[in-house]
Order: C-alpha cells, then structure tokens, then sequence
C-alpha cells in the first residue's frame, strides 16, 4: 500500500486528542481557558505527537450543559475568544501538522436560542416546526432519559401554547426536529460555515438521538418529511460533508449493539459516519481488566462487523462523559464498580463511573502503562482526553460528569498553572491531593525520562510509525494464557503483532505466527526484552501488566 494513500484517509492513522477550551488553559485571568491560552499550547500538542485535535463545544451557551446548550450555531462564546482567535488555532495547527475537528450538536439546542424562544412563545411562530411538540399528555417515558438522576420524562410541558416539546437530555436541551427539510438545511449551512473557517471535520453529538426517534420523524413538517429510511438525514450530511471538503470527516458518538453498527457507518456503501466510537469494545476492554481476564475484549473485538474500507473505528479509554457501562449485563457491569468505583460517589445513573483510568488502576504505573499500550494497539484510531497524557485524576466533589472536566494541570503553581486568577473564580476546581498538581503537572513530566507524559509520547510515536493498526487485518492469536491478549493486525506483506498481560502474575507465552519463516524478520516496535525467536513462534516472558510490540517482516513499510 502506497503511503501518500493515508494523507487521502487520514483519520485512519491519526491519533485524536480532545479538549475543552474553557479548561484548557486561561490567557487573561478571568478564570476560564481560552482559544489564545489554547494557540499557546499547540506546539504542546505537536511535541506530543497529536496529529488530529478534537474542540468540544465552543459556541455560545447559557453553560448549564457544558457548552452542549447551544444558543448560536455559527458563533465563538465570548468568553472563550472571537471568531479571528479561533481561526488563529486552525491556522496555527495546520501549520503544525494538526488536522481539527469540533464538535456538531444537531440533536437539540439550548431553550435560549432564538429559535426555541420564538417556537415557544406562539403555534404560529416560523419556527414552530423546528423542535418536536405533541397537543396531548404524553405517556411515562421515565424509562428513555438520558440523566435519571436529573429528569422524569422526555416531554416538557409549556404552558404558554399548552403542548409539550421533547427533550432526550435535559429539558433545558428541546430536540431539533429533523424531519424539518428547513432544519436539515440549517445543519448543513452550519456545516458549511465551518468548513469555511477550516475545521477539517466533524465529531457528531449523540447520532442515534435524531436518527431513531419516531416522534420527530412523524412530527407535522411544513414541507414533505425525510424517507421512510430515516438513515437518509445522514447520508445527505455526509455527501455535504464530502462535496465542501473531501478531505473531512465524521465522527459518531453511536453506542448501539453491534448489531446495528453497520447501519450508521453506511452498510456497504460506507457514506453515513466516517468513523465510529466503539464503546462496545471499551466496557469489555474494562471488564477484562477487572477480571484480569482477556477473553471479554478478545471476544468484542472478534464480533466487529466488517465495514467499509474508508470507514474507521476510534479506540479510547476515557472520553468527557461519564465511563458508560451500560452494553455489558448488570452482573458484568457491577463486577467492574466493585473492581473500579465501589462506592456510590464513584458511579453515576447506576450505569457508568466518573473516574479518570489512574485512580481506578491505584495509581499502579505498570497497569495504567499497559492499559494505554492495549489501547493504542488495537486496530483502528486511538483517541485520547486531555490530561491523560500526565495521568490526571478526577474530583469526585464535582457534580455528575463535571468529575473528569477539571482544569489541565500544567505546573505544581497556583491553579496548576491553569489560571492567575483566584481559585474561586476557576470555571472548574482543580483537582486536589495526590492527583493534584503538586504530583501530576506537565512541566515536572517533560523532564522526566520515566514519566507517564514520556511514556505516551513515546507510544504515540510508534503508533505513528504502525500502518498495520490502522489499516491491516486483525486476528486473535491464541495463547494457552487467558490473562493475555495477542493480536495481529497484517497489511500486504508486514504485520504488528502486540500482546499484553492483563494479570498481575509473570507468564511465558507460546504465539503462533505460522507465517514467520527467519527469526531477523522480527523488529521488536519498544524495544523491550523476553522474546525467543522461532520458526513458526514467538516465546515471549511477559512480567506481570507487561506488554510487546513486534513488526513481523515489512521492513520497509514504515521502519521499525
């Protein structure tokens, strides 16, 4: 395979890095980071190896969600910069080698956008038609929210009009009505606005929300509602997508059952989503490490549907929301809370845990190192949360998700380099204690040859060199070691080979290569020992939460 290929389909060897301007880093002392704190801290990410930047919401926003309320589609929230600054960032990291996508929200909006505001306020509003109401009281739907902790139902009534809107989140967050070919039309002129300013894609906020809901597609549209397929809605973003800039791409945030996968990537045509978060892979992949037990990850990873050669897969160990567990059975799902969050304040709406993967593992650094090596192994592209890169931990004190959104901690100084201003005025708490940053900082990493920073840029950088994760053929290789997972990825001619040792306990392990023919064909990717070179095998002595990369043959497809 041609390696001017992977600039055509980037994103399926690219290693995405996501973050929150707000927490980022703050420029001028009002307590909140900013898009210039941001362009200061490019060339951060460039030294780390980040080549895809991901920017959670920074459009204007009433803040009760995050940043996910959005009031103006096409705006910068001034507290954050201006439209000059954020173009700046783009600027700045393309010239460093960085593509950058952003986050699109076009499930819903804010109730204090002018849309809503005017829909809400008469049936006979032009915008009436742009969210989803119903004249009659709807049934229970207590079991279809999104936050049980938070809300009872996804109706809201208005009093003013004497109807009910929907909401799948919070009843601040009224669902657009995408049956609406003027609603679809505004997304894509967003869309286009962006491309215009230089974003290079797309993370798409909460896919199966729009695309499942049966209420919006049977809402009464003023002009003719989408096909019977409601996948349509898609595939018209992606064409759009495509025909502004061909070199973007679409991220999904779609937890659904494997089953239905397929569907949201575009089936055999490959023309909805570009990649897809596997958060299937992810629960099972924390499961196997509680039980110390490879066979649950093994397992999802097999049980991957084949998809479209364009098509790409997103690896991750933590993302900004809470750790959602709620694809494995509850037996499942409370043997990783007794193993990872056993209290209460550990866990949230019975289905997830706020915790960051340090404080989880006990700050054991051969597990957490391991863990991150699994990830990056895997086939397809890793995506990693600001902060992971030092070992960042979570304030539990923190409301709901709130807990892995504390500020980056850059130095052992005041705010941990975050912020001049008071603590008081921070936008988020910095974390304290041992993940504080009196231990866990930036700046005492850098210099630090053993630190987690050097070990992950050091792994990025070889997973820069790995063509066959993004792109080869994946396999299981069997072992006689439940505790290991060993696992093949080959593109014409070469394969990366990794194995990991999810137990605690020292193992020697027999892998079958039957392709090997000359032991010199073997490049060990880290540079590690404990390998017995054989015809046919690999012997390897792993100690316990140890792990291997090897290259088998290819030696000129990207260097060792």
């Amino acid at each position: 395979m041609r390696t001017t290929r992977t600039s055509d389909l980037w994103w399926k060897s690219s290693v995405i890095y996501c973050l929150d301007v707000e927490t980022f880093l703050d420029s001028n002392g009002d307590g909140t980071g900013d898009l210039t704190g941001l362009a200061q801290r490019i060339d951060y990410l460039a030294q780390l190896g980040i080549n895809c930047l991901w920017l959670m919401p920074f459009y204007p926003s009433p803040d009760r969600d995050d940043g996910y309320d959005i009031t103006d589609f096409y705006g910068v929230d001034p507290r954050l910069g201006n439209h000059g600054q954020l173009v700046e960032v783009v600027r700045t990291a393309h010239d460093r080698g960085m593509r950058v996508i952003a986050d699109l929200i076009i499930n819903h909006t804010s109730d204090q956008h002018p849309w809503f505001r005017s829909a809400r306020r008469s049936r006979n509003s032009q915008y009436r038609d742009y969210y989803v109401w119903r004249d009659t009281e709807p049934p229970d739907t207590s079991g279809e929210v999104v936050f049980p902790d938070q809300e009872e139902s996804i109706w809201e009534r208005e009093e003013k009009t004497e109807s009910w809107y929907l909401h799948h989140f919070y009843r601040h967050q009224p669902d657009l009505n995408v049956a609406n070919p003027l609603v679809r039309e505004e997304i894509l002129r967003v869309i286009g606005f962006w491309l215009e300013l230089g974003i290079d894609g797309f993370r798409v906020d909460a896919v199966p929300f729009f695309i499942k809901d049966a209420e919006t597609l049977s809402a009464n549209a003023k002009e003719p509602a989408v096909p019977d397929d409601p996948h349509q809605i898609l595939r018209e973003i992606r064409a759009f997508l495509t025909r502004r800039k061909g070199s973007s791409m679409m991220l999904g945030e779609v937890n659904v059952p494997r089953a239905e996968q397929v569907e949201y990537f575009g089936g055999d045509a490959g023309d909805e989503v570009t990649m897809m978060f596997d958060f299937i892979a992810m629960q099972a992949l924390y499961l196997s490490l509680a039980r110390g037990d490879a066979t649950p990850l093994a397992t999802a990873l097999e049980d991957r549907p084949l998809i479209h050669p364009t098509c790409q897969w997103a690896n991750f160990l933590r993302n900004h929301d809470e750790l959602t567990l709620d694809k494995l059975t509850d037996k499942e799902r409370q043997e990783v809370f007794a193993a990872f969050g056993p209290e209460p304040q550990m866990q949230l709406y019975g289905r997830g845990l706020k915790r960051r993967l340090p404080t989880m593992l006990a700050g054991d650094p051969r597990r957490l190192r391991m863990a991150y090596s699994l990830m990056f192994s895997l086939p397809g592209t890793p995506t990693i949360y600001y902060g992971e890169e030092i070992g960042m931990g979570e304030d539990l004190a923190a409301e709901g998700r709130m807990a892995v959104r504390s500020p980056m901690q850059w130095t052992d100084g005041r705010n941990g380099g975050f912020s001049a201003a008071s603590p008081g005025r921070l936008i988020q708490a910095v974390v304290r204690d041992g993940y504080g940053p009196d231990h866990v900082n930036v700046r005492d990493q850098r210099h630090d040859p053993e630190s987690m920073w050097t070990f992950m840029r050091e792994l990025i950088a070889v997973r820069r060199t790995c063509l066959e994760l993004g792109w080869g053929e994946f396999s299981v290789l069997t072992t006689d070691a439940p505790q290991v997972l060993a696992h093949r990825c080959a593109l014409q001619g070469s394969a990366v080979v990794a194995i990991h040792n999810l137990g605690p306990d020292p193992v020697t392990v027999e892998v079958p290569l039957p392709h090997l023919d000359e032991p010199d064909q073997i490049v060990d990717l880290l540079a590690r020992d404990g390998v017995s070179r054989g015809v046919g095998t690999l012997e390897v002595a792993l100690g316990g939460y140890d792990y291997r990369w090897y290259r088998i043959g290819g030696e000129g497809l990207m260097g060792p």
